[in-house]
């Protein structure tokens, strides 16, 4: 659904006069409710929990569709190569860039990591914008044209890889300081706090009002589900106004689709700047692997004209549509990353973890992480159509706290203001990819430090968690783990 500034303000008002709710019958979160234990609906996968859970196609899909899945499946793992090469279909990889492939930051369709000391960050990378200073970029920032402006030199986002011959931009480097949090029962939760700089910048300096926010790989799994909430579902959960008084103000960001050249709700990005997968994935391809779409054309990425060098390198180009991604390849890859399917809840019913529901309510976790949606129906998606979904996230803006903060706006977004994340498959991070970092920077290593690090609107409700009894927080975070 396509939506203007004024239409989507508009909308968000109308939302927040009915209620967000829309249920009219009080809800017992002691008890399993219909259909909790498949959170993707009839598309939640049942294979067994390994490395692979998160990498199965949704359940629901015919015989027939599934050979694209698989062929989509191939791209997103294929390893790109630098141009001109024999393998024609897989070259025009950077000049400069942070991945060989999708698959390198999202290791089997999971959640990155952020780099062990003295390694090379390749799931982590660092977002670059500078503030506007000419009535042109003000405009493209007001109308949503742009979410951003790009820093002169170096782009929209810091590569630290390049093919053989040129110079990666730079090398991100984490430092961190320890920071102890004492829980109402005695435990100490040591957090750590990282900060972020560049050294070695091999195109010169940045400009000294660089905006830089670091962004973690998130999970693949669900993303299809997630585009199919209809719009008025999600604005019906804003109240930038905190007209109900509870202090969560949850906002709707706007992307630019490109490809209708309007305005739309944002649902995809750590900050809900993208309007739809398949931009999503143009920019990844574009940002991140340095390969063109018909929807970001560049062949060079996101090389800047003060990179000279990187704008004349050859391209991997297709001699009939002009860009190294083809269109074809582009609506496999969407087609794969819409349908890799959510996991099934482990144990839901178990008295543990419903006693850790009903606090997960009553704490006011789920004020952001909505639990439910209803899916539209479309014919064209029939995987995603009219299904109950559990992805535990409103899809929308929150003031997160001074923590948490990037101080980097984005479209409508703050510099304090994250996307909630959806929790659904949150508890089988360990099972995929080996680790328990959470966060948009992974800074968190278990769930308890991801809920200590909320501040913010999110600040009451992470105080009542450390108010909790150990029991009542073993509940919590085992409700949690089986999501």
């Amino acid at each position: 659904m396509m939506i203007g500034r004024a239409s989507l303000i508009a909308a968000v008002a109308m939302a927040a006069s009915l209620g967000a709710a829309g249920i009219g019958w009080a809800v017992d979160y002691g008890r399993l409710e219909p259909g909790e234990g498949d959170p993707g609906g009839a598309a939640t996968s049942h294979a067994d929990i390994n490395t692979s859970a998160f990498s199965h196609s949704s359940a629901n899909m015919s015989f027939e569709r599934e050979l694209d899945f698989k062929v989509g499946d191939g791209i997103f793992r294929k390893l790109w190569v630098a141009a001109p090469s024999s393998t024609t279909s897989s070259d025009g990889l950077g000049p400069l860039y942070n991945s060989r492939s999708c698959q390198g930051c999202h290791l089997k369709d999971g959640r990155g990591r952020p780099p062990a000391p003295g390694e090379e960050a390749v799931a982590l990378f660092l977002r670059l914008s500078v503030p506007p200073t000419t009535d042109e970029q003000r405009d493209a920032l007001k109308t949503f044209r742009q979410a951003t402006i790009p820093e002169p030199t170096y782009g929209g986002q810091l590569q630290n890889f390049a093919i053989h011959g040129f110079l990666a931009e730079g090398e991100m480097v984490v430092t961190r300081k320890d920071r102890k949090i004492r829980l109402a029962d005695g435990t100490v939760v040591i957090l750590r706090a990282p900060t972020y700089s560049v050294r070695n910048l091999n195109y010169g300096p940045m400009r000294p009002d660089v905006m830089m926010s670091p962004r973690i790989a998130p999970p693949m799994i669900g993303l299809g589900l997630l585009e199919m909430i209809p719009a008025q579902a999600i604005l019906a959960n804003a109240d930038p106004d905190d007209r109900n008084g509870d202090g969560i103000r949850g906002r709707a960001n706007t992307g630019w689709d490109v490809t209708t050249d309007r305005p739309m709700l944002g649902r995809f990005g750590w900050k809900a700047g993208e309007p739809t997968i398949r931009q999503q994935v143009a920019h990844a391809f574009a940002g991140d692997i340095g390969l063109s779409s018909a929807i970001s054309p560049l062949s060079s990425g996101d090389c800047t004209p003060r990179q000279k060098a990187c704008l004349d390198a050859p391209d991997g180009a297709d001699p009939v549509e002009h860009v190294e991604v083809t269109g074809r390849m582009m609506d496999l890859v969407t087609f794969y990353s819409r349908n890799l399917a959510v996991p099934a809840r482990r144990n839901p019913g178990a008295p543990q973890v419903l006693a850790g529901k009903k606090l997960f309510h009553d704490v006011g976790c789920a004020a952001c992480h909505v639990p439910s949606f209803r899916t539209a129906s479309d014919p064209e998606r029939p995987e995603q159509s009219d299904q109950l979904i559990w992805p535990y996230t409103d899809l929308l803006l929150h003031d997160m706290g001074e923590d948490l903060a990037d101080h980097r706006p984005e479209g409508a977004a703050g510099g304090r203001d994250w996307r909630t994340p959806p929790l659904w498959g949150v508890g089988l991070t360990k099972a995929v990819n080996g680790h328990t970092n959470f966060l948009h920077d992974g800074r968190a290593r278990n769930l308890l430090e991801a809920i200590l690090w909320h501040g913010g609107e999110a600040g009451p409700a992470r105080d009542r968690v450390v108010k909790l009894s150990r029991r009542d927080r073993e509940a919590l975070l085992a409700f949690v783990n089986s999501l």
